[in-house]
């Protein structure tokens, strides 16, 4: 009887790791790299919408040039305000990455199909020492 348990417990354990998995991989967002970021946004025309989805309050502590702040818990509500940029490359970043991935599976589910993860998000941009804007200075 003890291995029966331990067989369907071995087997489900197995086709939870399986589903679970996948679901995550199939969600995830491209991503594209500070160095990959910066050489695109250099290109004339580039196409490229920057959206900071942390707080206002870390937003105005710094950011990054002409990023756009939209808090990942009102993503949903300013669709309308989004909508325009659907057709743009739209790189997505957070503090360290959790709230981008809610932001993110918000706007792809609306249609945002050219989405791209900023890799390290701003904790990787500021161990870069990459430049970021404040209300006061750019630094």
């Amino acid at each position: 009887m003890l291995v029966v348990k331990n067989f369907i417990s071995l087997a489900f354990s197995l086709f939870a790791s399986v589903v679970f998995s996948g679901v995550a991989f199939a969600s995830e967002t491209p991503q594209i790299s500070q160095h990959e970021l910066l050489t695109a946004l250099k290109t004339p025309n580039h196409n490229i919408v920057i959206l900071d989805v942390r707080s206002p309050e870390e937003y105005e502590n710094g950011h990054l040039v002409n990023a756009i702040n939209v808090s990942h818990n009102t993503v949903a509500a300013k669709l309308d305000k989004l909508s325009q940029y659907e057709n743009n490359t739209v790189v997505v970043y957070c503090r360290s990455g959790r709230r981008a991935a809610f932001a993110e599976q918000v706007l792809t589910k609306n249609n945002f199909r050219n989405l791209r993860h900023l890799t390290g998000d701003m904790n990787g941009w500021l161990a870069g020492k990459l430049p970021v804007v404040t209300d006061k200075s750019t630094h």
